[in-house]
């Protein structure tokens, strides 16, 4: 288990019995060689099959903290933890080879890794740098429905950047947290109208998830935007 002493992760913050740590991933080669040590034969051929460093160091330094923060959340040593891949490929933990019923999420982009974790029930969490290269009109048509479309015309600059990838966020969250990758269409999950005019958080009901209803919360900071989903129990 890595040193607390050494750890690069942090509680950002908890949403209820959801917790959120940040992982900073700027370049550090100790921490990136103590991570390492604590990753199985898998992870590590995982590891090396990356082309690049950048890749190589955000995969460890997220995998080697997700180990430690389900370790201490399911009181495990590393050695008793593994992970099985869904049909769509999000992950699952067992323990000693038995599956575990916390529920969890992981998400980076640039030097920021954020790790979601809760006792159980679908979990998505995804952070993106506010990155002005991204070719904003394109993505606004191709991912956003006429109603999101139309807000974005009322901004320019850094404000209609703040306005993409905080909607942008807020999808990607959902879409990991539903677990079934590109069977959603993401352009006609429309986010409701309270989260489009700045509200932090917003109970969801969408036509193509109409079995579920979701919490959808905007966790951005002045460093980066971020949004948490989660499953939670009808209201009747």
């Amino acid at each position: 288990m890595i040193p607390d002493q050494n750890k690069w992760w942090r509680l950002l913050t908890n949403i209820g019995d959801i917790a959120v740590f940040h992982v900073d991933l700027a370049p550090h080669p100790r921490r990136e060689a103590e991570g390492l040590a604590c990753l199985d034969g898998e992870e590590c051929a995982r590891w090396e099959r990356f082309q690049s460093l950048p890749a190589r160091r955000r995969y460890v330094l997220c995998r080697a903290a997700l180990r430690a923060i389900l370790c201490c959340h399911l009181n495990c040593a590393n050695d008793r933890l593994e992970f099985v891949a869904l049909k769509h490929g999000k992950p699952f933990a067992k323990v000693d080879g038995k599956p575990v019923e916390a529920g969890f999420n992981v998400s980076h982009s640039g030097e920021h890794g954020l790790i979601a974790v809760a006792p159980g029930g679908r979990l998505g969490v995804d952070v993106e740098e506010r990155d002005t290269r991204r070719n904003l009109e394109g993505l606004i048509r191709a991912v956003f429905s006429p109603e999101e479309q139309a807000e974005f015309d009322q901004f320019q600059g850094s404000e209609k950047l703040h306005l993409f990838f905080r909607f942008w966020t807020l999808k990607e969250a959902l879409v990991k947290a539903h677990g079934k990758g590109l069977s959603l269409e993401v352009s006609k999950l429309e986010l409701p109208i309270a989260l489009r005019r700045g509200a932090k958080r917003s109970i969801c009901h969408f036509p193509q998830i109409p079995e579920t209803t979701w919490c959808l919360e905007d966790i951005s900071t002045d460093d980066f935007a971020a949004a948490v989903a989660y499953e939670v129990e009808s209201v009747s």
